[in-house]
């Protein structure tokens, strides 16, 4: 078809499978942190949201997100709905090189793992019908509105805020409604003498972060939509950023701790890899080594605010994600270069980049306590502390992550 690169196409369609194996690869990531009771559950719950969040995607998601704008707050959604007008003839207003299908299939990747996102904020305390019910509110209410106030039209589009993968659409929203999400479930139930910090597997861990980084490279490139030289940069800038951050919260946690771990070393490159994700499409690769300098740095020590708010965001996901893409989608006014996209470092910039920050970073909190409250008066949201004790899995899934010595087998009689 007229219009159609084949080499774009094709790029964005291996993008698009790399994004959607970051939501398993974060079910490692975090199964692998969690204590050995509680494995199977998270990862369930990051797995699911591929269902919840696809259909959403289908009926009506997409056109909320990114229809025509509807006073700069929503999108229409009627264009959209059930898919219609979505088909392989490429839209000029997103891409005009590839099937304008393939639009929608790469952005519902990016809103399938969102709210997986959250789910490492609050190990071990959400019943899981409510989670189902949660999830699908907070996609709606929520992320498609911060979609399409930045990349849909909206009315932060229209100041000239720019985010190129999702630092503040994706890190900040699932950021602050985790930390908002922790606080209201309260902390975890601990056995006397338990200690909290008993990672399941690190290997897991490291097999989920190195999917992650991997499956990073289409987060970032893919937002060209186009196998050129800005893919190239986002790209590179993606590498770089992770690669610095990893050896920088090595140093302040060697500084601190006086040995590193490997567990910091992983969390590291994430934090890096979030804060360059608003970045990479708009600096240089030198900036992109500041950015992610800068953004483990930051992400390190904002564990002095989180223990100050005395919040039990289990596995840090506002300190890593909601710190790290606020960092980066700021830093975007201090280091943009309009030689790699449109955008120039500037006062203006900076400005406009600070106000969306905090106009969505408000917004998720506030409207992820209310959904909150709202399911919470139809049924208690908080698993029993009995439960906490013993796990989610036996609870909850009924089964077990580890068997590795067949412990279930039965020996035979003598």
């Amino acid at each position: 078809m007229q219009g159609i690169n084949s080499g774009d196409t094709a790029f964005i369609l291996i993008c698009t499978a790399l994004v959607l194996m970051m939501t398993p690869a974060l079910a490692l990531f975090y199964g692998g942190l969690v204590k050995q009771r509680d494995v199977l559950s998270i990862m369930m719950q990051n797995f699911v949201c591929i269902g919840v969040v696809g259909l959403i995607w289908v009926f009506g998601g997409f056109s909320l997100a990114f229809g025509p704008d509807v006073g700069g707050v929503i999108g229409s959604i009627i264009p959209y709905f059930g898919m219609y007008h979505v088909g392989v003839a490429p839209n000029p207003a997103f891409a005009g090189n590839i099937p304008f299908i393939m639009v929608f299939a790469y952005q519902m990747m990016f809103a399938i793992i969102t709210p997986a996102l959250m789910t490492g904020a609050f190990v071990g305390r959400f019943r899981f019908g409510a989670f189902l019910c949660f999830i699908a509110a907070w996609t709606i209410i929520v992320y498609l509105p911060a979609a399409h106030w930045i990349w849909g039209g909206g009315f932060l589009a229209k100041l000239g805020v720019v985010d190129f993968a999702g630092g503040i659409v994706i890190h900040t929203t699932a950021g602050f409604s985790a930390l908002m999400t922790a606080k209201y479930l309260g902390k975890r139930k601990l056995a006397p003498g338990e200690v909290e910090s008993q990672p399941a597997s690190l290997p897991l861990v490291a097999l989920g972060a190195g999917l992650l980084w991997f499956g990073w490279f289409g987060f970032n490139a893919g937002g060209a939509y186009a196998a050129d030289a800005l893919a190239a940069y986002a790209f590179t800038n993606t590498m770089l950023a992770g690669s610095i951050a990893m050896l920088v919260w090595m140093f302040w946690e060697w500084n601190e701790t006086r040995r590193p771990t490997f567990s910091g070393v992983l969390v590291g490159a994430v934090a890096g890899l979030a804060t360059i994700t608003p970045a990479s499409g708009y600096v240089e690769p030198m900036a992109a080594i500041v950015t992610g300098a800068v953004g483990a740095t930051v992400c390190y020590h904002a564990k002095h605010v989180q223990k100050w708010l005395k919040i039990d965001d289990t596995l840090e996901v506002w300190r890593a994600h909601g710190v790290g893409g606020m960092t980066g989608a700021i830093l975007i006014g201090f280091m943009a270069s309009s030689h790699i996209n449109r955008v120039s470092a500037s006062a203006y910039q900076l400005g406009v980049q600070l106000l969306a920050v905090v106009i969505v970073a408000v917004y998720a909190s506030v409207i992820t306590w209310i959904i909150l409250k709202v399911l919470d008066s139809y049924g208690t949201l908080r698993v029993p502390e009995e439960i906490q004790e013993i796990g989610l899995d036996d609870a909850m899934v009924g089964e077990h992550a580890f068997n590795l010595w067949n412990m279930d087998r039965r020996l035979p009689k003598q």
